[in-house]
């Protein structure tokens, strides 16, 4: 009985023993395979889209690295190395997807894809330069994100003329306002602005401000006074007589002026204040009618002729001119009547008759012996108008001073 304990307990032992050994199998085993499958595991980088993860992979290719990742490449895409090429430990693996970014220079769009990190980046690599009076948004350093709107404004040159200055100027306005605005110059009223705020500006265009300013000036001016005549029957008519000189009366005026650019372009009178009200001057006018002469020419040589010998009752220089019976505004008659046309040799002066009366006998230097039978309105004082038959030698005459006898 002992016997079979002792072979009973000795096939118990050897069952345990199997039971050890199929684990430690399994065990040794599994250590075995995962020492073999981390020994080929590859440790990399992956940067996607700027973001770096490390990771451990089995992938033989980067092409296939990107599939485990589940990272779907496009053409447009940026990736650091060629799908074909093996993974190898510590390898890193850059990978940026494109971006569509919309791309608008003076107003006009474009749809591009890129890989670049900023705006600046982009502009280099559609070799778009800018100077520095462009206007760009967002900034250069602004990162690149999906649909991103970049907008230039590329600046040319306008001629600005404000009031008297005149000056050329970048500009990347569209109208005249926006313009201004940019210049920063403001419009006050009523100034204006040569083309109007919403015209548009392009190269070369010319934009004027006009500074307008209104302001108040205050002239003092004359006043003329006014002529009152009044026949007088005891004057003999032709002459006048002054009862009372004029005097010129004051008034201040009060004009609103309008300036442009300094200049002055209107004058408004707004206001008028008497300062001194002016005194008409009083004429006397000779309506008394004088019996005309009606001597022919021959009766005024026969006066003449027999005046020849009298005696002078004063004698005096005047200024003397020439005239013709067919002046401008002549009659051909004289004031005493007499026809001049009708008797071009006749020898006539005009005077004064103030000064000398009329039907006086007279013997003026260089003219000879004559009748004072007419006046003129500028034979006034020391003057005479001696007559000629016809312009040559009233020509000749001319001006000239000359002495007069005026006969008894």
């Amino acid at each position: 009985m002992l016997k079979n304990v002792k072979k009973l307990l000795s096939k118990s032992m050897s069952g345990k023993r199997l039971v050890i050994f199929v684990t430690s199998f399994v065990a040794f085993s599994t250590v075995i395979g995962f020492v073999a499958y981390k020994s080929t595991q590859a440790s990399v980088s992956l940067t996607v889209d700027g973001q770096k993860v490390d990771i451990d992979t089995h992938a033989k290719t980067v092409g296939d690295l990107l599939r485990r990742e589940d990272i779907e490449l496009s053409k447009r895409d940026y990736l650091s190395h060629s799908l074909s090429a093996p993974v190898t430990e510590n390898m890193n693996v850059v990978w940026k997807p494109a971006k569509s970014v919309q791309l608008v220079v003076d107003e006009q769009k474009q749809h591009i894809w890129t890989t670049a990190d900023t705006v600046n980046e982009v502009l280099k690599e559609q070799e778009m330069e800018l100077s520095k009076h462009d206007q760009i948004q967002p900034s250069l350093d602004t990162a690149i994100k999906q649909d991103l709107a970049i907008e230039i404004d590329k600046a040319f040159q306008v001629t600005l003329n404000e009031g008297e200055n005149q000056q050329q100027v970048w500009s990347t306005s569209t109208t005249v306002a926006d313009f201004l605005e940019q210049q920063e110059i403001n419009l006050n009223d009523p100034d204006r602005v040569d083309p109007s705020l919403s015209s548009q500006v392009t190269p070369g265009s010319v934009v004027n401000v006009i500074r307008v300013k209104k302001v108040t000036d205050v002239v003092e001016e004359p006043v003329d006074y006014a002529t009152v005549t009044k026949n007088d029957p005891n004057l003999e008519k032709g002459k006048e007589k002054i009862i009372q000189e004029g005097q010129k009366g004051r008034v201040t005026k009060h004009y609103e002026v309008t300036l442009e650019n300094g200049k002055e372009t209107s004058r408004k009178l707004v206001k008028t204040e008497e300062q001194k009200e002016s005194k008409d001057k009083v004429l006397a006018v000779g309506s008394k009618v004088v019996k005309p002469v009606t001597q022919t020419a021959a009766k005024v040589d026969t006066q003449v002729s027999r005046s020849n010998g009298g005696s002078v009752s004063k004698e005096f220089t005047v200024n003397s001119t020439a005239y013709t019976a067919y002046c401008n505004g002549c009659s051909g008659k004289t004031r005493t009547g007499f026809d001049l046309r009708a008797n071009p040799n006749a020898k006539v002066i005009a005077v004064d008759p103030n000064v000398i009366p009329l039907g006086s006998k007279v013997y003026v230097e260089g003219y000879g012996y004559a009748v004072a039978a007419d006046t003129g309105g500028a034979i006034k004082g020391h003057k005479i108008d001696v007559f000629f038959p016809d312009k040559s030698k009233a020509y000749r005459w001319g001006r000239r001073t000359v002495k007069i006898k005026v006969l008894n």
